[in-house]
């Protein structure tokens, strides 16, 4: 039964909200399933099988001819006895309400009067192509009747009927159904529900006359002993025999209500959806399918405007035990949701997050009231008496004020009636004013797991200000399973993701954006992919790759990629490049913590590092243009990771190499740095452990070029520049103040080299190798060799550049592409602590980016 827009005819109905939060229009054209193979999830659990079995089936699971066909195959569940509850065809009573009004208003109905009869024959020549149960036929009659009607309601003749005939597309679809299940011959037969069902308007909505309906229905069923029974949805008749409904949605309560009578043993109600989700699955992109609810927990979610099911249809089936499971027609191999007396454990102390929007807060303050008896009654009654509705009240022990919330276009309503009951209070000082606080949400947490469970509250209060969300008002039952906060309404979306975040999501659950996938990014990637078996199994970590970029363009995925299939999805929906942009995405509110890993390489790039950070985003990258760039930014990025995000680079200076890492241990555990020195290029270490004198130094960087050790321009390595950052770096890390341009840098390409392109380059590259020899010369004269080191001494001079170590050096033992850097420290004074190892490569250089982004996780699992 879907919801009609315009509800002339439903004004005193109250509305019954269905299980799913869709019956999504999108379903017509959504790919068909077999009616065999939706027999199939059946066929094992037959002998488990309910003895009495009530279906209910909504609108969208009646959307055409081959969707009754697929309800059909999800009937044959092995049970004796069936029921089928039917709801009308998807956007069928919302075409009815709009024929009553084009009706009442004068307008022509007849060409969508002729359509929806249409559709229905249509239907029915699929279903009954040999006319052997005359669905035809009774389809005509009705349509007929129909037309009648509302030319009775065109000339305002026929109001009772105007009211009732929502309730006609349940009747129509009651003969759908029959004749697709193959009619009286295949041991089925219809009920219409207002043969049977008596009901009366109440305080709570439309209330059941059980002792006459059970009356009716037994003389029915022994009339159709042995039938298993289609019922028609929605409809029912009131004391004086009139037809009327149970309001909008209430499909889903006649389906209560037949389990109810009928004694029946189970209740599936069918949808297009999986099942009761955590939350709101538009603002939660990661809600997840409940496996199951007590129907307390059901009943306050459904309170709260959870899309699940209205307190209401819980009644009948908590009245008889009876358990009710919501499944999903599109996907009938997921098991759905069961609500039953008891929720199945699962270690989940929240099974429901909900918003109530369109709210406002109203409190009444006085000084006088604190201690006096009727304060709360006399405020409440002041507000049931303007017919202003609660849904959440808080008062402090001191009783200076109580606060509600309120529909917000009651608000002004519910004041001025509480000013009026409060008026001699006023004018006596005891109380001083009723406020209105506009525009505010409730959020609501359900859970039986809540009771008796201590520090539920404060996971959820800390979730909230994690996310910077203020609480207007506070409300916990004494039964423990419902915490409800009032919080403005432009932080609804915000806190539901928060919250959801607390409860769902691992603390060290990660919104993951990747910029650079080259060598480094793509070994990276790899690494995770390998990895992520692992997290899942033995540790909360959670990474979700949610982001990729390069220089051009980036795709920003609504849900995690797989790491080895990341490159496909960039390929396949890449758009350009926005930077701000992608770290909004990465910085997902449902996700509870953001990191952009940065193998770009690019200053541009590192220009955002102190905004990112600064909103709470983590950055690990083994680019060195932060950490050794203007001394201004790298100032501003450690100032924002103060309070914001962390900021690792381990992989700028040794790649994998635990170089930062062991500094800062020193350091944090109160060493003191007095000198560091050391060869920080793996380009510069192979050539100088091959320079024997014998070979030329240019034969040699033609070599490394032509093995990739080198990068694709010799002089990048060559000119020391990089060396140089490096040191920056890691004199930065001991609290240094050093820029690029106060290091004494050497570089082996000669000045007039240095401006000419690549090519000529290469041709004249034999110019470096006479000043080499020259020293060569000279070191091995004096028993010594060549190295290309960094330093950076115990007064504060940093330097690059071709030296003679002394003998038994560290650097004259290392392998030929090895980084190696020597600290000496106050405690490691005369023998130096060393750090050697392969510092270059995607794959040793990716192993650095994975450590940090690792270390990173630990830590907001501490924090967590």
């Amino acid at each position: 039964m879907s919801s009609a827009p315009h509800q002339a005819a439903f004004d005193a109905q109250p509305d019954v909200v269905e299980a799913d939060p869709s019956e999504a229009q999108s379903e017509l054209s959504a790919a068909l399933t077999p009616a065999a193979a939706a027999v199939a999830p059946f066929a094992s659990t037959a002998a488990l099988a309910p003895a009495r079995h009530t279906h209910k089936f909504g609108g969208s699971s009646l959307a055409d001819a081959d969707r009754y066909r697929v309800a059909v195959g999800l009937l044959d569940d092995g049970s004796p006895h069936r029921i089928a509850v039917v709801s009308a065809m998807q956007g069928v009573t919302d075409a009815l309400v709009a024929l009553v009004a084009a009706a009442r208003d004068g307008q022509d109905w007849a060409p969508a009067w002729a359509a929806l009869r249409r559709r229905h024959l249509d239907t029915a020549d699929s279903l009954d192509p040999h006319r052997r149960h005359g669905t035809r036929a009774v389809l005509e009659a009705e349509f007929d009747a129909l037309r009648g009607a509302l030319e009775r309601v065109a000339a305002q003749a026929d109001d009772q009927f105007a009211a009732a005939l929502p309730g006609l597309g349940e009747v129509l679809s009651s003969h759908l159904m029959l004749a697709a299940l193959g009619g009286e011959a295949a041991g089925w037969t219809r009920l219409d529900a207002r043969e049977v069902l008596v009901v009366h308007p109440g305080e709570m909505g439309v209330g059941v006359d059980w002792a006459l309906s059970r009356e009716r229905l037994d003389a029915w069923r022994k009339q159709h002993a042995g039938r298993n029974v289609v019922v028609t949805g929605f409809v029912a008749r009131d004391s004086h025999g009139r037809d009327t409904t149970l309001g909008r949605n209430g499909s889903d309560y006649s389906a209560a209500i037949f389990a109810n009578l009928f004694d029946a043993d189970a209740l599936t109600i069918w949808t297009d959806v999986d099942g009761v989700l955590s939350a709101d699955p538009r603002l939660v992109p990661d809600a997840v399918c409940l496996p199951s609810m007590s129907y307390a927990e059901a009943c306050e979610l459904a309170y709260f405007g959870a899309k699940v099911l209205h307190p209401q249809t819980l009644a009948p089936v908590q009245q008889r035990g009876i358990p009710l499971r919501i499944r999903n027609t599109r996907n009938p191999h997921s098991p759905g949701t069961l609500i039953s007396l008891h929720s199945q454990a699962d270690g989940a102390p929240v099974k429901g997050l909900s918003l109530v929007h369109d709210l406002a807060v109203l409190e009444l303050v006085g000084n006088g009231m604190v201690g006096v008896p009727g304060t709360a009654e006399r405020l409440f009654g002041a507000l049931r008496g303007a017919g202003v509705s609660v849904t959440m009240i808080s008062q402090g022990s001191s009783e200076h004020s109580i606060c509600c919330a309120v529909r917000a276009d009651q608000a002004q309503r519910g004041r001025a009636a509480i000013l009026a009951a409060f008026a001699d209070a006023m004018a006596d000082g005891q109380a001083q004013d009723v406020t209105i606080t506009p525009d505010i949400c409730v959020l609501a947490a359900v859970g039986d797991g809540m009771v008796g469970l201590p520090g539920v509250a404060a996971q959820l209060f800390d979730g909230l200000a994690k996310a910077r969300i203020n609480l207007r008002a506070i409300a916990q039952g004494a039964g423990e399973r419902n915490i409800s906060v009032a919080i403005g309404a432009r932080d609804a979306t915000r806190a539901l993701r928060a919250a959801h975040s607390a409860f769902w999501l691992s603390p060290q659950c990660i919104s993951l954006g990747l910029i650079g996938p080259g060598k480094v990014g793509r070994a990276l990637l790899a690494q995770l992919a390998a990895a992520q078996p692992r997290f899942q199994r033995d540790s909360r970590l959670d990474l979700r790759l949610r982001a990729l970029a390069d220089s051009r363009r980036m795709h920003l995925a609504p849900r995690a990629m797989p790491f080895d299939e990341a490159g496909e999805h960039f390929a396949a929906d890449a758009e350009a490049l926005d930077l701000q942009r992608f770290a909004e995405h990465v910085r997902a509110e449902h996700i509870p913590h953001a990191l952009i890993v940065d193998c770009s390489g690019s200053d541009a790039v590192a220009a955002y590092y102190p905004q990112w950070i600064a909103a709470g985003i983590h950055i690990v990258t083994p680019s060195k243009h932060a950490g050794a760039g203007p001394l201004e930014r790298y100032e501003a990025i450690r100032e924002a990771s103060r309070n914001g995000g962390q900021f690792r680079y381990e992989a700028t200076v040794g790649a994998g190499l635990p170089i930062i890492q062991t500094l800062r241990s020193l350091l944090d555990t109160g060493d003191e740095l007095t000198e560091v020195e050391g060869i920080l290029s793996g380009t510069l270490a192979w050539l100088f452990n091959r320079y024997d004198g014998q070979t030329a130094f240019s034969e040699l960087v033609r070599e490394a070029h032509a093995l990739g050790y080198t990068e694709p321009d010799p002089r990048d390595d060559l000119s020391g520049t990089d060396v140089a950052r490096k040191l920056v770096i890691l004199a930065r890390e001991a609290g240094r103040s050093l820029s690029l341009d106060q290091i004494e840098v050497e570089s082996l390409v000669p000045e007039s080299l240095r401006e000419v392109s690549k090519d000529e380059f290469f041709e004249r590259l034999h110019e470096l190798d006479a000043p080499l020899q020259q020293r060569f010369d000279a070191a091995r004269a004096a028993g010594l060799s060549l190295r290309y080191l960094a330093r950076l001494d115990r007064n504060g001079r940093a330097s690059v550049g071709v030296v003679s170590p002394p003998p038994g050096h560290a650097s004259l033992h290392g392998a030929l592409t090895d980084n190696l850097i020597q600290f000496r420290t106050r405690r490691y004074a005369d023998n130096p602590l060393v750090v050697q190892g392969p510092g270059a490569g995607p794959d040793v250089t990716a192993a650095g980016v994975f450590g940090d982004l690792l270390t990173i996780a630990q830590t907001l699992g501490a924090r967590a």
